[in-house]
């Protein structure tokens, strides 16, 4: 019997669009899963909702952290977790929104299994450690990891490195491909998804449009620390090179692009490889409104199967 909706899939696909009609449909309250909008002040480049739909209709865990804090997927599958709760306990239908799938999968699977080991006492020795040690470490063995990761970004990579010395398993390999069979029963999970040529134009259109609202000023007015997670976002960091003029808006915007399609390919990956997640082609659909009416249906067939 479904309860929630997980409408997932890579960016600029539609899915807040989607989930904010679904809400209205389903009488829903949407559970950001974006790793970037939990950050007060990161607005344009992260689409986050806006003032007017977030009055229309309740939003969960947007604006949680300051970008020069650190948030990990374990403290969001703690704080989704008692969302998911504390909705239900009212009657409504919680919607999940959001690309980041390892969020999603803390956060809706058996704790047990979405979780890599953890060692405070490792942790702490690894904390004394030179920093430059603990990165040449994760080069060596998780080398797409420490790709991934900022050198000055110290927890991840001490977390990097837990997990490969606890598990034997790269951090890199375990997010891919930790068994996903324990995703809730309850939770309907579907991935949008859209023929690469559309979804490349709708992430380039999307971004010129970020800039167009005004991206530039808001990075400018955030002054991010480009070694923490925050000042690694897309659209961000790229932004940060233009303000400091090491290249021109043109080429930062093509930048943000580029970057953009490819973390797209990545997340469509991700959800292929994750057992429970229907793929849905927006494309298939004459018009938006027939795409709503299918999930829909789709998730009131499903609340009556046992």
């Amino acid at each position: 019997m479904a309860k929630i909706i997980v409408i997932a899939g890579p960016t600029a696909v539609g899915k807040s669009a989607l989930s904010l009609a679904l809400a209205r449909r389903l009488d829903g309250e949407i559970i950001s899963a974006d790793s970037m909008q939990i950050y007060r002040g990161m607005d344009i480049g992260t689409a986050k909702a806006t003032p007017a739909e977030r009055a229309e209709i309740v939003h969960h865990l947007l604006d949680i952290r300051d970008p020069f804090e650190e948030y990990s997927c374990a403290d969001y599958a703690s704080d989704a977790r008692r969302c998911v709760n504390d909705i239900l306990s009212r009657g409504k239908t919680p919607i999940f929104c959001g690309g980041t799938g390892l969020y999603l999968k803390q956060a809706l699977c058996d704790a047990s299994v979405a979780s890599p080991p953890g060692d405070p006492a490792l942790r702490a020795l690894l904390e004394a450690r030179d920093p430059a040690e603990n990165y040449r470490e994760l080069s060596a063995c998780d080398p797409e990891s420490a790709a991934a990761i900022h050198p000055n970004n110290h927890r991840r990579v001490i977390r990097a490195l837990e997990i490969f010395r606890l598990s034997g398993i790269p951090k890199s390999v375990w997010d891919r491909e930790t068994p996903s069979e324990q995703y809730r029963s309850d939770a309907l999970l579907l991935c949008l998804t859209a023929p690469r040529e559309q979804l490349y134009a709708r992430i380039d259109r999307r971004v010129e449009e970020m800039v167009e609202a005004g991206l530039p000023g808001e990075v400018r007015a955030l002054d991010l620390d480009p070694t923490t997670t925050a000042g690694q976002a897309i659209g961000y960091k790229e932004m940060l090179g233009y303000i400091r003029g090491e290249q021109t808006l043109t080429e930062a915007v093509g930048m943000i692009q580029m970057a953009s399609r490819r973390y797209a390919k990545r997340q469509l990956t991700w959800f292929r490889h994750q057992n429970g997640f229907t793929m849905l082609d927006v494309s298939a659909f004459a018009n938006f409104e027939d795409i709503v009416n299918f999930v829909a249906d789709t998730f009131e067939k499903s609340k009556n199967v046992l």
